[in-house]
């Protein structure tokens, strides 16, 4: 390699891209997968917020959904609407447990925070059913189980993207969920 000429830098070889940080992360999957222990965890561990999606539901949301009916698109709409702007709102990144299980809900909180990480808890109906069965204060009744899996589209091959096994420990999952983004 020839020298530059007197006075001029030697060139550099071009650096790798850095990796981005996830500072905004999304731990989706159907009820009962762990959603909310996961993003409890995983804020805790990174030091950022965790918004719970499910404090947010609108009472007539969590009034149907108590009585064994699910929720459409259209009663999701505004819930998804306020989880992207509590999202969007923490500058320095958040955690969002949100079951988001159609793949135009993720988009819509992507939109908000581009760089989302989202955290797939993949699990059986069968395994869900009895989580949710266990739950017996909990909004959410085992009747709407099924109904989730129906909804339920796989986010593999999208953007950002990993998907877990809900049913190991809590250290395991932790220790799976990169602290970059996927390039």
């Amino acid at each position: 390699m020839r020298a530059p000429p007197a006075g001029q830098p030697a060139a550099s070889p071009a650096a790798p891209p850095a990796a981005e940080a996830a500072r905004w992360m999304l731990v989706m999957g159907v009820s009962g997968c762990g959603k909310s222990a996961l993003g409890r965890a995983l804020a805790l561990a990174r030091g950022v917020p965790f918004i719970e999606g499910d404090a947010f539901h609108p009472p007539g949301n969590l009034q149907k959904m108590s009585q064994g009916l699910a929720l459409t698109d259209t009663d999701r709409a505004d819930w998804l609407q306020v989880l992207a702007g509590q999202l969007s709102g923490h500058a320095d990144g958040a955690v969002l447990a949100c079951s988001a299980l159609k793949r135009d809900y993720r988009q819509q909180l992507r939109a908000a925070v581009p760089h989302l990480l989202t955290v797939h808890l993949a699990l059986t109906p069968a395994v869900a059913l009895a989580r949710v069965s266990s739950r017996p204060d909990h909004f959410y009744p085992p009747s709407l189980v099924d109904s989730q899996f129906a909804t339920l589209q796989d986010p593999a091959g999208e953007k950002a993207v990993v998907t877990l096994d809900a049913t190991l420990p809590m250290a395991e999952l932790l220790s799976r969920i990169p602290k970059n983004l996927p390039m």
